[in-house]
């Protein structure tokens, strides 16, 4: 009935796979264990509970907010605690809607199905999910033109959870049939130096107090930078010989990796040069800023402007990119005259 040539192997991945062994070690097992997004947590932990009072799978869940902020660990500690097991796979993988018809039927009472990249999906197989998530059935047309005929196949209750970083590009339809809705918020340098110690011992790294709020405070309020930034400067510090990172060592690593005092990177000092030196401080359309410094427009959308719109370096107008006071001075670059006058609106 479907496609013969589906192969779950290439479109699903377990809970253990071969990529990155240590990202999954350091990944938390329990709410407990997670650190962060406290709200979501105390929400997520009712909801759980009242589903397996009631005997019920848990409704299903969207994850939505900037890139590396636990996703997909939330997921599988959504699965961990619900007692069931998780599937997961993503929106560009899954093609065709027989790809996800045969996801979907071999899914068990209760089992989470997570879908990265939601909004990433195929139309014509988003579609699909429709009936799939409310009525716990698949549409199927068999046949074509005046000999096709519509079945319906039951489906056993489970649990969608989707992650994307563009909640906005989600269709309606597709968005308004999620019953539980979780923004994630960036982290603060004390929530990251909470994580960065945690990583660090479950690595068996020996990381000085002021060693781990340095990483914790150049990474860009992003777990997933915060342990890939410990793991390098582990690299350096041993390199050197020291037995415990320090505050120094971790200054000095990062210095070698380009990485400021306040986590930015080579790419982003790019970008704000070109606004300023290019553009006299804009405004600048993203296509345009993204072509000068030779970077990938979804990149600089989903990676570093949210970062620098944040620290209040950069501001989006109906006319473009501009940069903000802070970002020259960060810089040490002069604002141009034909800047100050934008600028003194966002003063007022």
């Amino acid at each position: 009935m479907f496609d013969e040539e589906f192969d779950e192997g290439n479109l699903l991945s377990s809970t253990k796979t071969d990529y990155d062994v240590e990202e999954n070690i350091l990944r938390p097992k329990t709410m407990e264990e997670y650190v962060g997004q406290d709200k979501i947590k105390q929400n997520l932990t009712v909801y759980m509970n009242a589903a397996k009072a009631r005997g019920e799978a848990l409704d299903h869940v969207l994850l939505y907010g900037p890139p590396g902020l636990g996703k997909t660990t939330l997921a599988h500690i959504i699965a961990n605690t619900m007692g069931t097991q998780i599937k997961l796979t993503s929106g560009p993988a899954i093609e065709r809607q027989g790809d996800l018809a045969a996801i979907l039927s071999n899914l068990n009472d209760g089992e989470v199905l997570f879908i990265d990249e939601i909004h990433r999906l195929n139309h014509v197989v988003e579609e699909t999910l429709y009936s799939a998530m409310e009525d716990y059935a698949l549409d199927i047309i068999v046949g074509k033109g005046p000999m096709a005929r519509n079945i319906r196949l039951p489906l056993k209750k489970f649990t969608l959870i989707g992650a994307t970083t563009r909640a906005g590009m989600l269709s309606s339809p597709l968005r308004d049939r999620f019953g539980i809705m979780c923004r994630l918020d960036m982290y603060t340098p004390v929530e990251l130096q909470k994580i960065v110690t945690r990583s660090a011992r479950t690595l068996g790294i020996a990381v000085e107090e002021e060693g781990s709020y340095e990483i914790a405070r150049r990474s860009r309020g992003t777990p997933r930078i915060a342990n890939r930034l410990l793991k390098r400067v582990r690299d350096f510090s041993a390199v050197r010989g020291s037995k415990k990172i320090s505050r120094a060592d971790a200054d000095e690593a990062l210095r070698r990796m380009e990485i400021d005092e306040l986590g930015l990177d080579e790419t982003d000092r790019n970008l704000l040069r070109a606004l300023i030196e290019k553009f006299n401080g804009g405004p600048a359309g993203l296509e345009t800023l993204a072509a000068t410094i030779n970077e990938d427009v979804n990149t600089i959308l989903d990676v570093y402007e949210p970062y620098l719109i944040q620290l209040g370096f950069l501001a989006r107008t109906p006319r473009g990119r501009i940069c903000l006071k802070g970002a020259y001075e960060h810089m040490g670059m002069k604002i141009p005259e034909s800047a100050k006058k934008q600028l003194s609106v966002f003063d007022d």
